[in-house]
């Protein structure tokens, strides 16, 4: 921290919107001893008027630089993200970043670590009135001019930054980008994805431009996904391997995807929190909206990479359908906990479907018991609410505020009227 004059602790909501105060070098000693105090009652999903006192505890571990670049004073500026204690010294439930390491406690039990490597889609656009797209390439082009001339830059700032990322390329979609993340310990990725986000918007803005992670900006278009990697390792040993079992995977991983298939349609409020998340999850533009495993098959919710020999470490799986407007600490935390209870379960998936469910006759995938995703936010919210493994695995108060804040999303959503509404139906009524 030597020569840094400014601080930042960074937190986050409960629906994933960065929170941050700022802290002068002075202080910064007594703060990473202390914790800082601020107004809880302010923070959505947080406390009430009357118990507002919360308190900031920097993570030592997750201690970056952000260069001057980025940082918006033309300095570097060292920033640690937090979690979030009662004035007590009590972890607060109500903070995200604390309800996947309640999440990773019970994975710690059983003796695992939790890895994942994210791939985080993105648009970018000339401001957030206008998604209309500055390009016209497509998957893997060469871009070199428009928003494309911004995306080394972005991946260089976040090397700067300690974030690795494995890939860096142009989407399917016109103006759309996607960066993967490399694979780590599931805590440090999620403070990442906070930092990608945050990051992208700020190059991006830097250039006059505006990138979003909206899921679905762009009508007719592939939508925006975060088609998140998973294993758990026990020591060194990758738990989900198997030099026997189907596609290489383990009972451990067998069941794991069991308890992912089986609660998927209850976390998809977590996973897919907004109204214009369910305008991705359609029939035709690659995202999963039918729940199913398989390897090669792209239309599945849950794929299984191929596995290279001599790669034992790499075997993993990957759940398609959560974007990028989640929460990633409660996204993570919930994918971990349905994951851990099909373990504990020991919850056997549904037999592999490689054929394209998307061309799939209804009466063949009910043959096939083949479930659908919620179809909207309103389903959504129905799954959830009723949802005994969601309310265990957010906690009380989280499940409680993120259910009041989509209900409220919901009608807001519900009463407002459209343009398509206008165009489609005035003259006709």
């Amino acid at each position: 921290m030597s020569g840094i004059k400014h601080f930042r602790l960074i937190f986050s909501n409960v629906i994933g919107d960065i929170k941050e105060m700022g802290i002068d070098a002075a202080e910064i000693i007594d703060v990473l001893e202390s914790g800082q105090g601020f107004d809880g009652s302010s923070i959505e999903g947080f406390v009430r008027l009357e118990e507002s006192d919360l308190m900031a505890f920097p993570s030592l571990g997750s201690f970056r630089v952000l260069p001057a670049s980025v940082s918006g004073i033309n300095q570097p500026v060292g920033i640690f993200f937090c979690n979030i204690r009662t004035t007590d010294g009590r972890p607060f439930p109500g903070d995200p970043r604390q309800c996947l390491k309640r999440a990773l406690k019970k994975a710690r039990r059983l003796g695992y670590t939790f890895n994942v490597g994210p791939e985080i889609e993105f648009f970018i656009f000339k401001d957030k009135d206008s998604p209309f797209p500055l390009d016209r390439q497509g998957y893997f082009d060469a871009s070199c001019e428009g928003p494309g001339k911004i995306l080394g830059e972005i991946v260089d700032v976040l090397t700067q930054i300690g974030i690795r990322g494995e890939c860096a390329h142009h989407e399917v979609a016109p103006s759309q980008f996607e960066i993967d993340v490399k694979y780590r310990d599931v805590l440090t990725m999620a403070d990442q994805v906070m930092l990608i986000r945050w990051v992208t918007k700020r190059v991006a803005e830097k250039y006059g431009l505006y990138a979003t992670f909206l899921p679905k900006p762009i009508f007719g278009e592939n939508g925006s996904g975060m088609h998140t990697h998973m294993s758990l390792f026990k020591g060194d040993r990758n738990a989900f391997f198997s030099p026997t079992g189907n596609y290489n995977l383990s009972r451990i991983a067998q069941y794991f995807i069991g308890g992912l298939m089986r609660f998927v349609q209850e976390f998809c409020l977590v996973t897919n929190q907004t109204v214009n998340s369910y305008k991705r999850i359609v029939p035709g533009y690659e995202a999963p909206c039918y729940i199913s495993v398989g390897s090669r098959n792209r239309s599945s919710l849950i794929r299984v990479p191929g596995y290279r020999q001599g790669k034992e470490e790499s075997t993993r799986i990957e759940l398609r359908n959560p974007d990028p407007a989640c929460n990633p600490y409660l996204a993570f935390a919930v994918m971990l906990s349905a994951g851990l209870e099909g373990i504990n379960q020991k919850m056997r998936p549904d037999k592999p479907i490689e054929e394209n469910i998307f061309e799939m006759s209804p009466g063949n995938r009910r043959r096939n018991h083949i479930k659908i995703l919620p179809g909207s936010l309103k389903e959504a919210i129905e799954f959830a609410e009723n949802s005994h493994f969601l309310k265990q695995a957010l906690g009380p108060h989280i499940f409680t505020a993120l259910l009041n804040n989509k209900r409220t999303e919901w009608e807001d959503y519900r009463t407002h009227v459209s343009e398509w509404e206008i165009e489609h139906l005035m003259e006709r009524y």
